[in-house]
């Protein structure tokens, strides 16, 4: 009798911890619909508004930050330091998971000028985010 109880349990145990796994887009789908709920309470320099974007058949996401910079060399220059240390904070932070990227999911951030062009880009890859973390 304690056997059956045994090996009943143990069938359900791996049932649940089968139907509670999520493959990775499944996750991108989630981090991205999280994402946007909370962005609103998202706080850095110049950034106005920012949203993310998944891509599920490219195993992508976009990320957007918006500024109230305007597009000129010296806001590039600015945006060129800052930017990248926003990442990395980010990253710290695990607001960007670097379990996604671990899991192939890139994420393509656009630090944007307040007329929409790209003041700088930063792609977080696999390899990308070693570089960006040190």
């Amino acid at each position: 009798m304690i056997k059956r109880i045994i090996q009943i349990s143990c069938t359900i145990a791996l049932v649940l911890l089968l139907v509670s796994c999520k493959n990775a887009k499944q996750k991108l789908q989630e981090y991205v619909t999280t994402y946007n709920s909370t962005a609103a309470g998202f706080k850095a320099d110049d950034v106005t508004l920012t949203t993310a974007r998944g891509y599920i058949n490219d195993d992508k996401i976009e990320l957007r930050f918006e500024t109230n910079l305007e597009q000129n060399e010296s806001n590039k220059v600015k945006a060129n330091t800052s930017f990248p240390k926003l990442l990395k904070e980010m990253i710290s932070k695990n607001e960007i998971p670097k379990e996604l990227v671990e899991e192939g999911i890139q994420f393509d951030a656009y630090f944007l000028a307040n007329d929409n062009t790209v003041l700088v880009k930063e792609i977080i890859n696999k390899e990308s985010i070693k570089e960006l973390l040190q």
